[in-house]
């Protein structure tokens, strides 16, 4: 190992979530060959490739600032270090040799090119066996999460990440699916962000119709087994948050268990399914009367980082953009901290109208986009339209009934249940899911 030459300038990137033996020797080893800087990388470079961390920029800064082997710290906005390293033009760049493979290869393979234009050169060290962040989250999560550390979480994601994708869960079990899912692309990985709790689902759980006939009371209760289970954030559909002397009850209770976000409808009266082809009798609230409810939400909660989504169905009762755009301007001047814009038409055209429009206007707030009946449109078209959050609001209730329909008719065809097993979970596997 080289004595140390202050002179020569050494960068290390780090995302620092949860410090082990394994930085601090990537640190001791940067250190002995200079002048250490360390390129910090914020909340949106980290959801690039992998979960929000669980300290904010800010606190996992002032603990590498207090860590003998850096010399200086400065942020990195993307995972590409590129920026950073012709900025600094460092003689060594130092990780661990565990990029290789995976999401972080061809980052690798950028660095390397662009440090040999002034012979800089890459230090690999061996990866530190048996330690990494990963592992120390699996175990910090067994235990679950605070109410206060999952509310704050969306806020955080909607900060870092370009598009937050929230996926319905209506019991436990989609809770805990959502929760663990993850997919290895070549761009990294990708999993959901957080949870739907949809009032269309908690209905047809009970079987019941989605006219408000399951109170919240039932369905705040049946949360408890999603939360159980579950450390990602909730977004409560509320409907129209019944009558106004009731919210504040219904908020208190959300806030309190650690749901991040509640979305309530300008929609008055008994509550019709807005995917329903005919709209007939069902009325929109005043503006007036709608902030009202905007103003007592924001009254009533306690935590900035529980946010208020005003959702507008002006597309829906056929009213036009104008009027979408009336709303969303008053909604936002009232206090909402994200416009959700709902449509029943099978093409994105009138959502990416309001969204372009909206998101350049000084009244601009975080766009939720609920792509039910146009699912054909991806998620890059989504964010390049202003889109921030992609809510799919019914997919796993939808995926179960057919499922489980499926099943029911095989055994009583066949007087038996074995031509269901291999169109279906094992036991060993619900066991070992639970378990």
């Amino acid at each position: 190992m080289m004595k140390k030459k202050n002179n020569k300038k050494v960068y290390v990137a780090f995302a620092a979530d949860i410090l082990h033996e394994g930085h601090i020797n990537i640190l001791k080893i940067a250190s002995s060959y200079g002048h250490v800087i360390v390129g910090l990388l914020t909340d949106s470079a980290i959801a690039q490739y992998k979960k929000l961390p669980h300290l904010t920029y800010k606190q996992r800064e002032v603990v590498l600032k207090n860590i003998k082997y850096v010399d200086e710290l400065m942020p990195q906005n993307t995972l590409d270090y590129t920026e950073n390293l012709k900025k600094i033009k460092p003689d060594f760049v130092v990780h661990g040799d565990d990029w290789k493979t995976g999401a972080l290869k061809k980052t690798r393979e950028k660095v390397v090119s662009t440090i040999k234009k002034w012979s800089g050169k890459l230090i690999e060290p061996a990866y530190t066996k048996n330690i990494s962040s990963k592992m120390i989250k699996k175990k910090m999560n067994e235990p679950g999460v605070t109410p206060s550390a999952r509310l704050s979480k969306l806020k955080r994601l909607i900060d870092s990440k370009k598009i937050v994708r929230i996926l319905e869960s209506h019991s436990g079990l989609t809770g805990s699916i959502i929760e663990n899912l993850s997919v290895q692309l070549k761009q990294g990985i990708k999993e959901f962000d957080g949870m739907w709790s949809s009032s269309l689902t908690d209905s047809t759980l009970r079987a019941k119709p989605d006219n408000q006939s399951v109170d919240y009371t039932t369905r705040v209760s049946g949360l408890a087994d999603i939360l159980d289970v579950t450390t990602k954030p909730i977004i409560f559909d509320a409907d129209n948050g019944g009558r106004l002397e009731h919210l504040s009850f219904l908020i208190k209770s959300l806030e309190r268990a650690g749901v991040s976000a509640v979305i309530l409808e300008d929609k008055v009266g008994l509550k019709k399914n807005s995917l329903f082809k005919s709209q007939t009798g069902v009325k929109q609230d005043s503006i007036k009367n709608f902030n009202k409810k905007i103003s007592l939400v924001k009254k009533v909660k306690i935590s900035s980082d529980f946010l208020l989504a005003a959702r507008i169905e002006s597309f829906i009762l056929g009213k036009g953009l104008k009027d979408a755009l009336k709303r969303a301007y008053a909604y936002s001047k009232a206090g909402a901290d994200l416009i959700m814009i709902h449509s029943k038409e099978k093409t994105p055209t009138e959502i990416f109208k309001f969204s372009r429009i909206f998101s350049k206007s000084k009244h601009a707030k975080p766009i939720i986009a609920v792509p039910s009946t146009y699912s054909k449109t991806y998620e890059k078209e989504l964010k390049k339209n202003g889109v921030k959050i992609v809510i799919y609001a019914n997919h796993m209730m939808r995926s179960s009934y057919p499922a489980m329909i499926k099943t029911a008719k095989l055994i009583l065809k066949n007087e038996r249940s074995y031509e269901t097993e291999k169109k279906i979970s094992t036991v060993k596997e619900m066991i070992e899911l639970i378990n």
